[in-house]
């Protein structure tokens, strides 16, 4: 129940207005991965990306592959998480996968794409112009990990404490 809700989420999230690539997909995966399993680390971002690109609009499939790539990659990240889900490795997965998002899809669309040359110097160009969108990434992976992970750590320890049952 909880994936089927975070790929809810994470559609609605995609479809409101919000700051560019400020998305919760990376987190959604990275979390999927971590406490919801291997089948989900890859379910949640792809059917998430899908039913969402189907509304927003599909595009190059070279460079959306990539897309789709890179958050599967944060789901694999997840998984490498359970076994320690430190803080420190939390946030680091996170800004891992922020980065491996912003190198794989730039050089997509430098790739596949016909708005760059294709050399070193246009490359290096794609890597510049993906810069303000990779601040809304960036931000956004560590914003949406934040509240998810953090949320989920909360609520945990609290069961545990059982200060649900001393509420009510």
């Amino acid at each position: 129940m909880l994936a089927w809700f975070l790929i809810l989420a994470a559609v609605l999230l995609r479809l409101l207005p919000h700051v560019p690539n400020f998305a919760p997909v990376t987190a959604m995966a990275l979390f999927g991965g971590t406490y919801l399993g291997k089948k989900w680390a890859v379910i949640i971002p792809l059917v998430a990306m899908f039913i969402s690109d189907y509304f927003i609009g599909f595009y190059s499939p070279a460079v959306m592959a990539s897309v789709y790539l890179s958050f599967v990659v944060s789901g694999l990240l997840g998984l490498w998480l359970r076994r320690d889900k430190s803080f420190g490795r939390v946030v680091g997965a996170t800004m891992l996968g922020s980065v491996l998002f912003f190198l794989v899809t730039n050089a997509a669309v430098w790739a596949f794409g016909t708005m760059y040359q294709h050399t070193a110097a246009g490359l290096l160009e794609s890597y510049f112009n993906g810069l303000p969108f990779f601040r809304g990434t960036f931000l956004g992976d560590l914003f949406y990990s934040g509240v998810l992970f953090g949320t989920y750590e909360l609520v945990s320890l609290w069961l545990k404490r059982g200060i649900f049952a001393k509420v009510s």
